[in-house]
């Protein structure tokens, strides 16, 4: 979910329905705007998020114990000697410099990440997930006391890659997925089945 998006703040069910379900752990992506969008959710957590050096105040609406953690496997993608271009300026730059044609998730950026690079790190992200999180809740009723719902907020790009490797897909493939600035994506499994990973 953008920043931008999400302000003025947003009453939480509004984006994300009943915040209890997502009652374990939160990831979020090192970089500020991300954790500003958290921010701006007021999801109610107990804890002070971790980069707010002391609660700033007491939630009077605690909805939940579940934990923050910054997650660098989640962070954006390193877009090197790319960063701050739009797709269409690293075009012409290439096309000046007799360079072929270039797609973020055939090519990556150069001084920056590949897409081997990025699946390294998402493939690490979703083997924890699952592992933690889903291997034993897949399949039992949303009452258990089992983990289960997790939520990133990160950015574009790396949300977009997140989807494609969660369903078994390479990057390389292309990614014909779409992600509007403060759009919410649900990753789950059909047939209530962890080798069957799905978008919904």
């Amino acid at each position: 979910m953008g920043r931008r998006e999400s302000e003025p703040q947003v009453k939480h069910s509004q984006i994300l329905g009943d915040i209890s379900l997502i009652s374990h752990l939160r990831y979020v992506s090192p970089r500020i705007r991300a954790q500003r969008t958290l921010e701006l959710l007021n999801l109610g957590c107990r804890d002070r998020l971790p980069w707010q050096k002391q609660q700033q105040t007491q939630p009077l609406d605690i909805r939940t114990d579940a934990k923050v953690q910054i997650e660098d496997d989640i962070r954006e993608w390193d877009y090197g000697d790319y960063e701050g271009l739009t797709s269409a300026t690293i075009r012409e730059q290439r096309s000046k410099n007799g360079e072929g044609p270039w797609d973020i998730w055939r090519d990556g950026c150069p001084g920056g990440e590949s897409p081997e690079d990025v699946t390294s790190r998402l493939d690490r992200l979703i083997n924890d997930i699952r592992s933690r999180f889903h291997e034993r809740s897949i399949g039992e009723p949303k009452t258990s006391d089992l983990p289960g719902d997790v939520l990133l907020v990160a950015h574009g790009h790396i949300l977009r890659a997140f989807a494609m490797r969660w369903i078994k897909r390479e990057l390389t493939e292309g990614v014909s997925l779409l992600l509007e600035a403060g759009g919410v994506g649900t990753l789950s499994y059909e047939h209530q089945n962890i080798n069957e990973p799905a978008i919904l």
